[in-house]
């Protein structure tokens, strides 16, 4: 066993598809000795520090055995060290021999194996090959990180020394099919758990799996990638619902109670969750909104609290048009924003509009009689815009240990403070913590996009749990593209300049339908091209990054990924449409 070649490389920036990634995937041989320290190499980098690099992934080491494999089955012999953006090229330790928590000597530094390579789609770029990740993962030939024990100098030519054996003998590709690929064995979820040298993200891969596993309920998915929100969708497309009463909660606020038209029961949502609703107006296209159920959770009804937006077709449409009688097409509910079940202390904080799932929580805790202590925490501009004052009130006071404090920015000369409000202002940490709220609380927030994003920073600086801070946002979500850098921010668009003429493709949530065109290899592609917010990482169907809601219509996979994705839901990565669809995207 042997160290053929020490490969560095700083990040950069490189063009690909038009865009500019910033890298450090090109990795050169250097023939000195190099000084391998607790982070890195000497002269190496990496250009995403949350996909790569820190104490766990120090060093990426890669087999000349696997180069063999690469030549043949890719039909090249161009490869040249650090080809796979590998730190160390080896002789030897195949990942079917190599174990998590294994432990080598190499010149004057020590290492200790932590995991499996995490691949993505820049080593396609470096590879010339789209597919590469995928291949990478699927062939169990996905390489090793390694940790460093003790810091020093190596070079080319040596001597690779085994000096322990991880504890439960698990190999990387054992471990790596573990995570990636189908039969999940809770067995074997438990040996990986059970291994000190394991990172703590995939740890917290194996975990979810086992959970799942252990839950009683049959698994969908994979949820060490793609934690699944809820159970699955109790229908696909939508339902017909007639609005049995309507309801003014504001000056800008009304409440729409719908009933199924054929009389058979509702599938009882999950407190927080929503639907989406298809409205067809008289005239134009068929509009698609998302809105959170804000009653209490009920087989019967469904409740939605729409309030009317400048410029808001949707919320025009039903505050002006919908009138009791009139029927609407619904989803099944969706969504990860829920109420955990729990005895812990649970903080409901939300301004405007955003009180609506945060009112199904509030219903759900008072018909169970809960004994938790309860935070209702509101805020909005005055009191013809307080929705649900009188419901939240007669609410909590059902509740034996909740509190409650509404905030008013901009309060009228006839609000009364201590009656129809508490203090004004904005809701912050230093508010909460004058008001004595309890830092090791569960924080459901609901509100505008820079309520939740200062209160989410300023939560977690003040020490509250990531795990414990759970958000709701209206509309699309944040774009996740890892590595590509100067990327426009362009609202949703339609595909230009030459429209699609393939089925049509319905993005929910940021209200953009568009036809499908083949020029694109994925739905992923095609929303790209129409700038709507995408999350990706590998592009090949691996790391169930763009796992996304699959509201209606059907799919097919080229290519195929190596699990699918949880009921009801898609990969859009490395799918294309079979008919129409609605994405919640």
């Amino acid at each position: 066993m042997q160290l053929l070649s020490v490969n560095v490389g700083l990040p950069q920036n490189i063009t690909w598809r038009g865009r500019t990634v910033h890298s450090a995937v090109w990795k050169t041989s250097v023939q000195d000795r190099r000084m391998v320290r607790r982070l890195n190499i000497d002269g190496d980098g990496q250009g995403d520090l949350i996909g790569h690099g820190g104490e766990q992934r120090a060093v990426f080491v890669y087999q000349i055995e696997s180069y063999h494999y690469w030549e043949a089955r890719l039909r090249r012999n161009n490869f040249t060290y650090g080809q796979f953006g590998e730190n160390f090229t080896i002789e030897g330790l195949s990942d079917d021999e190599v174990c998590i928590g294994d432990r080598y000597r190499i010149g004057g530094a020590l290492f200790e194996v932590t995991q499996p390579r995490v691949t993505c789609y820049r080593v396609g770029i470096r590879m010339d090959e789209p597919q590469m990740a995928a291949l990478l993962t699927s062939s169990g030939k996905p390489g090793f990180y390694v940790r460093v024990l003790e810091e020093g100098v190596v070079g080319a030519g040596d001597e690779i020394i085994k000096v322990a054996d991880g504890p439960e003998h698990m190999s990387v590709a054992t471990v790596n099919a573990l995570l990636y690929l189908p039969g999940h064995s809770a067995g074997e979820l438990k040996r990986a758990l059970r291994i000190p040298a394991l990172s703590p993200g995939w740890r917290a891969s194996f975990l979810a799996l086992l959970q799942a596993e252990q839950s009683g309920n049959p698994m969908t998915g994979n949820p060490g990638l793609a934690p699944p929100g809820s159970p699955p969708p109790a229908w696909t497309g939508f339902r017909p619902l007639r609005v049995a009463q309507r309801k003014s909660e504001s000056s800008s606020v009304v409440s729409f109670e719908s009933e199924p038209v054929d009389g058979r029961s509702l599938a009882v949502p999950l407190p927080g969750q929503f639907i989406i609703l298809r409205l067809q107006p008289r005239q134009g296209a068929p509009l698609l909104r998302c809105y959170s159920l804000s009653g209490s959770p009920s087989s019967d009804c469904y409740r939605i609290s729409v309030k009317l937006e400048p410029n808001g077709i949707g919320s025009a449409y039903l505050n002006t048009k919908t009138m009791v009688g009139d029927v609407l097409e619904a989803s099944a509910p969706r969504g990860s924003f829920t109420l955990r079940p729990d005895s812990g202390t649970v903080v409901l904080l939300s301004a405007g509009i955003g009180a609506t799932p945060v009112m199904a929580m509030l219903h759900a805790l008072a018909s169970e009689h809960s004994q938790r202590e309860v935070w209702w925490l509101f805020g909005t501009r005055n009191k013809r815009d307080h929705s649900f004052a009188q419901e939240s009130r007669v609410l909590l006071e059902t509740l034996p240990h909740s509190r409650s404090h509404i905030q008013y920015s901009r309060p009228d000369v006839d609000d009364r403070l201590g009656s129809d409000y508490n203090s004004p202002g904005r809701f912050d940490v230093t508010a909460l913590k004058k008001l004595g709220v309890p830092r090791d609380a569960d924080f459901y927030l609901c509100g505008p996009t820079g309520f939740l994003e200062d209160l989410v920073s300023d939560l977690a600086s003040w020490g509250v749990p990531v795990g414990h801070i759970h958000t709701e946002l209206f509309g699309p979500g944040k774009s996740s593209t890892p590595g590509v850098v100067n990327a426009p921010h362009r609202p949703p668009h339609q595909l230009a300049p030459v429209p699609g003429t393939g089925p049509r493709v319905s993005f929910a949530r940021s209200g953009l339908t568009t036809r499908w065109s083949p020029a694109f290899h994925s739905l992923l592609e095609l929303a790209e091209a129409c700038d709507v917010p995408v999350k990706w990482s590998c592009r090949t169907g691996v790391c169930h990054s763009c796992e996304s809601g699959l509201i209606a219509g059907s799919v097919s996979y080229d290519p195929k990924p190596l699990e699918p994705p949880a009921d009801g839901n898609l990969l859009i990565c490395c799918s294309q449409p079979l008919s129409d669809l609605i994405i919640d995207l």
